[in-house]
């Protein structure tokens, strides 16, 4: 059968999108695998000197029960260590409040970011219980007060996703994970914490029944202590200061006015922050040059000396970005309440002052990714909280 000039056409043109949708995956593919490998193994950057550098980096721990000891249920009754336990009052009938947005990011999630163990900026114990357990079975090892914050989290089986347990999570769980926080602005997690915390492990999992597993004491304070180095070298912050030329103060009512109309809202803490829209995450915050907290009442009365705008680098995300947002912010303030920027020194920031600033927040925000946190990354948050 001989096939008409229309059909070979017709043969021809759909070879030839066949191999164009091929063609069109492969590089889509292509440019996927480029954008990972550049994310997951970015080249070091030249260091400003000759001496050699060393690029920053998290060690992680393995999780596996083949890397630890696994410690069986042993021992008497149950005791939990009275001096890691904190006694809380009975809360009464429930109440239902309207929940802040700068909690709501916390509290609700995006899918797939749902909190999750962090072993490589937590000491993790997990415990494996003969039979499934709900969070009132861990109500003494919930209330611990242990120095460092702890967070615990539940999976129905090996495969399924860690989910967060507290006091009032419904539901039971075949495996347990406590995760002691290993670092923060505070220090590294003691020897004694990491003692106690395991302390408390061991006393809890005999009246589960569960065999539980950790990493030796020794290592996890050698981890704590790297890691704190780590983020003493990685921590900036940033301030920007407006004071009057003519060292006159800046009465608070007019403070609080020119804020507010910036963005800024008085938080309980006694700063004026100023937050994202969408997320309710602080991005800079606004305060008193001597630590004052303000309130309603006293910016009534109060004539403030000077007061500085603050970045917390590596607790907002794209810290360049934000910077610029926080100078284009504070040269409207100062122009406004009739001061002038000034470093900490009294200084006028001129504009290659401010450039200069841009640079080293960019490149500190490149040294916290290299290091695998992410500013304003829930891990940064953690790791940098005071």
């Amino acid at each position: 059968m001989r096939l008409s000039t229309l059909q070979i056409g017709l043969i021809v043109a759909g070879v030839l999108l066949v191999v164009g949708v091929l063609i069109y995956n492969a590089l889509v593919e292509r440019r996927i695998r480029r954008k990972i490998a550049s994310t997951f193994e970015r080249e070091g950057r030249p260091a400003a000197s000759d001496a050699p550098r060393i690029e920053p980096s998290l060690r992680g721990t393995d999780l596996s029960p083949a890397s630890r000891t696994p410690i069986t249920p042993a021992g008497d009754a149950f005791a939990i260590p009275m001096d890691a336990v904190e006694t809380l009052p009975d809360p009464g009938p429930p109440t239902i409040a309207p929940t802040p947005k700068s909690a709501m990011a916390d509290a609700v999630p995006p899918v797939g970011m749902q909190p999750q163990p962090d072993p490589e900026i937590e000491s993790v114990a997990t415990l494996q219980p003969a039979r499934a357990i709900g969070a009132a079975a861990l109500a003494a090892g919930l209330h611990a007060r242990l120095g460092k914050p702890l967070r615990w989290f539940g999976r129905r089986d090996g495969d399924a996703a860690w989910q967060r347990i507290a006091t009032d999570t419904t539901g039971e769980f075949a495996e347990v994970a406590a995760c002691l926080l290993l670092a923060d602005r505070n220090g590294a997690a003691s020897r004694a914490q990491l003692e106690t915390f395991q302390r408390v492990i061991a006393e809890l999992a005999p009246t589960l029944p569960a065999a539980w597993t950790a990493a030796p004491v020794e290592d996890e304070a050698a981890r704590a202590e790297e890691l704190d180095r780590l983020c003493a070298e990685l921590d900036m912050q940033i301030g920007l200061t407006i004071q009057r030329p003519d060292g006159g103060g800046i009465p608070g009512t007019k403070l609080r006015g020119v804020a507010e109309a910036a963005g800024f809202r008085l938080a309980p803490s006694g700063r004026f922050e100023c937050v994202h829209e969408d997320t309710g995450g602080v991005l800079y915050t606004l305060q008193g040059t001597r630590g004052e907290a303000f309130t309603l009442d006293t910016l009534r009365v109060a004539t403030i000396p000077a007061v500085v705008l603050v970045l917390d680098v590596p607790r907002v995300p794209d810290p360049a970005k934000t910077f610029d947002q926080l100078k284009l912010a504070a040269r409207r303030m100062a122009q406004t309440l009739g001061g002038e920027l000034v470093d900490d020194n009294g200084r006028p920031l001129g504009d290659d002052k401010l450039a200069s600033i841009r640079r080293e927040v960019a490149h500190a925000a490149e040294l916290l990714d290299r290091a695998r946190i992410e500013p304003g990354s829930p891990r940064a948050h953690k790791l940098f909280a005071a």
